[in-house]
């Protein structure tokens, strides 16, 4: 028999973060209750609140479609309007096990729960599993509207059944959620998985499986440019560059400790002459052994190893999307060699300040600080050694606090050998993304036995700084696509110029023109199909191409061009010196220039 529970709440009262999950995990059994009238024999898995609404997981006969939403919404509507209470009750295992006992995935939740700590919610002639937090009665749930339906394996794991789940957004107010609906359209529009297929800068083939991305020759010259320009950045800060391989034996991530938190994510041990290798999840140990391939003197640090090393993690299938989450990324990567905690910090604060400079430069605001911190309770997930935390936890702090940059803490995001400072930057999909992220290491120099030789001639034990500054090259890329909405600055622009002859016999021109350009190691193409003008003019704006030159009869007399720009328009007749020198001096000053627009951004922690 179930026993009821008094759950009436003063929703006004509560904050408003709470006020909205009550909404949503209410909105998610209305949903459910929905279902079951559409399907009688849904089998139904869990309906969680989210940030930005709620969702619920089931399996169906059949695959569900836009016109089974809009009717799960009305029907949804239908329940708001009767204001039917929410009713929390107690019941006992067993009345539980008769009650789901045609829905396996409740039966699979049971499992986990004890007898005497099992409750259930009631609203109108609906019952789900419920622990509890709901609104009063369905007429206190907020504007909703339900927007998607997605895969899900059921608990997450792919050995599980696959499930339909349908999500929706809701909020407090109509206002909110229309607001919310113009940034999924504004996401929509900046989306890189069709912008990059558009301008053809990657593509993902069935034939080289998910989240192997394959870069086309549009993505792999704003790659090159990224990488250029950053290696060179790094030059001039004292790091110098490695190249190390993508298989390394077992044992040597058995010894840094990858192997026992990550080996679920890595790809299958390959075995040959007795020796097993695996493909790399991290670079970190490959830089060690090159650090320690020879005894260093102190008067040798900081020591800066760096690399765009290729990692390999075997994400699941359902959680590889586009370039910005898959299975082989290239990383910004390097690992600072200290001698004590002072150089630490001032290594820290320099990686800091490389940062600064390199999101100014491609116009990346967007962002905040986080202070990853490891949690003393979790013996398994994190290294137990409280005072290397302490002292790792301290340091980052006094570095931030000296540079007076606001930052939040968050417990249980470290890395598993040590705390960090993580930027987590907010896309133009209104996901926050871990970019930048310098990490103290006091664990793996004593791991793998480090050392150097110190002033007064005894061996010492070094401190690692672990960073990356552009994250990896492909979720870097796929959040510039975002941010730019296609129109990469000149520098970074796959085609910076395109020549447009008007007619046949200005061809010779055009090319002409071409090589000014290319003398400055300007990339440019000749547009000399047997198309309109005009139809020429649209294809290069529909690839975003900064500058057109139109080029006729009047413009080769004069030597000269008539010169568009992207976000600005015609300019009419310039000398083609002058433009040579404009494009130049624009790529060389890597300035945003015109038509380039960055995602607007929202208000940073310390503005």
């Amino acid at each position: 028999m179930a026993t009821p529970i008094e759950s009436r709440v003063d929703l006004a009262a509560l904050p408003k973060e709470e006020r909205l999950a009550r909404m949503r995990h209410s909105a998610a059994h209305v949903l459910a209750e929905a279902m079951l009238e559409l399907f009688p024999d849904a089998e139904l898995g869990i309906g969680p609140p989210i940030d930005t609404g709620f969702y619920y997981d089931f399996r169906l006969p059949r695959s569900l479609t836009p016109e089974d939403l809009a009717w799960l919404e009305n029907r949804m509507r239908e329940s708001v309007a009767r204001k039917l209470p929410f009713q929390m009750a107690s019941i006992s295992r067993d009345e539980a096990l008769e009650r789901w006992k045609n829905q396996p995935f409740k039966l699979d939740l049971l499992r986990d729960l004890e007898d005497g700590a099992i409750t259930q919610c009631t609203h109108g002639s609906f019952t789900d599993l419920c622990k509890g937090g709901h609104v009063n009665h369905t007429g206190e749930i907020g504007a909703f509207k339900l927007t998607s339906v997605a895969g899900a394996y059921w608990r997450g794991s792919e050995k599980n059944p696959q499930l339909q789940r349908v999500y929706g957004a809701l909020f407090e107010t109509e206002e909110e959620l229309d607001e919310y609906q113009r940034q999924l359209e504004e996401a929509r529009r900046r989306d890189h998985r069709r912008i990059g297929k558009e301008l053809k800068i990657f593509e993902l083939f069935d034939e080289t499986g998910p989240g192997h991305v394959v870069w086309l020759p549009n993505g792999a010259t704003i790659r090159r440019e990224l990488q250029r320009w950053m290696e060179d950045l790094e030059l001039d800060r004292g790091y110098r560059h490695v190249v190390t391989p993508n298989v390394s034996k077992r044992q040597l991530y058995v010894k840094s400790g990858h192997w026992d938190h990550f080996h679920d994510a890595m790809y299958p041990v390959m075995e040959r002459e007795g020796e097993e290798y695996v493909l790399r999840p991290m670079n970190c140990p490959s830089h060690i052994m090159v650090f320690a391939s020879e005894l260093h003197s102190y008067r040798e640090f900081p020591i800066r190893i760096a690399e765009f090393g290729n990692m390999h993690r075997w994400e699941k299938s359902g959680q590889v999307t586009g370039m910005s989450r898959v299975r082989i990324m290239t990383l910004n990567d390097a690992h600072i060699f200290c001698t004590g905690p002072e150089m630490v910090e001032a290594e820290v604060e320099g990686v800091l300040q490389l940062m600064e400079h390199a999101y100014g430069v491609l116009g990346l605001q967007n962002y905040r600080y986080r202070l990853s911190l490891g949690d003393p309770d979790d013996k398994e997930k994190y290294v137990d050694n409280p005072e290397m935390w302490e002292k790792g936890e301290a340091l980052l702090r006094r570095v931030l606090d000296r540079l007076g940059l606001d930052y939040f803490p968050a417990k249980g995001e470290a890395a598993f050998y040590g705390p960090k400072i993580d930027v987590q930057f907010m896309t133009a999909q209104g996901k926050e993304e871990t970019l930048a992220t310098i990490q103290v290491d006091f664990h793996f120099p004593r791991q793998f036995g480090l050392e150097y030789i110190g002033e007064d001639g005894s061996r010492r034990q070094p401190i690692i700084v672990h960073r990356g500054i552009i994250s990896t090259m492909e979720r870097m890329v796929a959040l510039l696509i975002e941010e730019y909405e296609g129109n990469f600055p000149l520098w970074l622009a796959p085609t910076q110029a395109v020549v447009i002859p008007i007619a046949d016999r200005h061809h010779a021109y055009a090319r002409d023109v071409a090589a000014a350009l290319r003398a400055h190691r300007l990339r440019v193409e000749v547009d000399d199909r047997n198309e309109r003008m005009n139809a020429k003019i649209r294809d290069a704006q529909l690839m975003k191409v900064p500058y057109m030159l139109i080029v006729g009869d009047r413009e080769a007399e004069a030597r000269a061009v008539s010169l568009r720009v992207r976000g600005e328009g015609d300019h009419g007749s310039v000398p083609l010196g002058a433009v040579v020198e404009r494009l130049r001096s624009e790529r060389d000053g890597r300035v945003l220039g015109p038509g380039v627009h960055p995602a607007t951004p929202a208000p940073r922690l310390g503005d």
